[in-house]
C-alpha cells in the first residue's frame, strides 16, 4: 500500500474544496444551531415530565419526589451530553467560514480542531454506550430473561 505524506507535498484547497467547506459550514452551523434548539427543549421536557410524573404516579410521596427528581436529572443529563457535540461543531463552522473569508490557516486549523473535538467526544459516547449495553446484557442473560 503507498503512503502520501501530505506535508511535503504541499496539500491545497482549490476552488471546489473551497466550496465544498463553504457549504460544509453552513450545514454544520444549521444542525449545531438545532442541536441547541433540541437541548433547550430536553431541558423544559426534564422539568415538566419530573412535575407530571409526580401527580400522575399512584405511589407514595417519597416514591414520587424521588422518581421525578430521577427523571429530571437524567433529561437534564442527557441534554448536557448533547450540548458538547453541537457546540464543537457550531465552533468548528463558524471558524471555518472566518477562515475562508479571511484566508487564516490559523482560524482554518481551529476549526479542525474544533471538527476533531465533536468526532473525539462522539466516539467516547459510542463507547460508553456500547459498554453499557453490554452491561446491560450480561446482566439480563445473567438472570435468565
Amino acid at each position: 500500500m503507498e503512503q502520501h505524506d501530505l506535508l511535503s507535498n504541499d496539500l491545497q484547497i482549490n476552488p471546489a474544496t473551497e466550496n465544498h467547506l463553504t457549504e460544509i459550514a453552513k450545514w454544520g452551523k444549521f444542525l449545531a444551531i438545532m442541536g441547541f434548539i433540541f437541548c433547550g427543549i430536553m431541558v423544559i421536557i426534564a422539568f415538566a415530565v419530573g412535575k407530571n410524573m409526580e401527580r400522575l404516579s399512584g405511589y407514595g410521596a417519597g416514591y414520587n419526589a424521588g422518581l421525578s427528581t430521577g427523571v429530571t436529572i437524567f433529561y437534564l443529563l442527557i441534554a448536557v451530553l448533547l450540548f458538547f457535540p453541537c457546540l464543537f461543531l457550531y465552533k468548528f463552522s463558524v471558524k471555518m467560514q472566518q477562515s475562508l473569508k479571511s484566508v487564516n490557516q490559523e482560524v482554518f486549523e481551529m476549526s479542525f480542531q474544533n471538527l476533531k473535538a465533536m468526532f473525539k467526544f462522539q466516539g467516547i459516547l459510542a463507547i460508553i454506550g456500547l459498554v453499557i449495553w453490554v452491561l446491560a446484557l450480561v446482566v439480563i442473560l445473567g438472570r435468565g430473561f
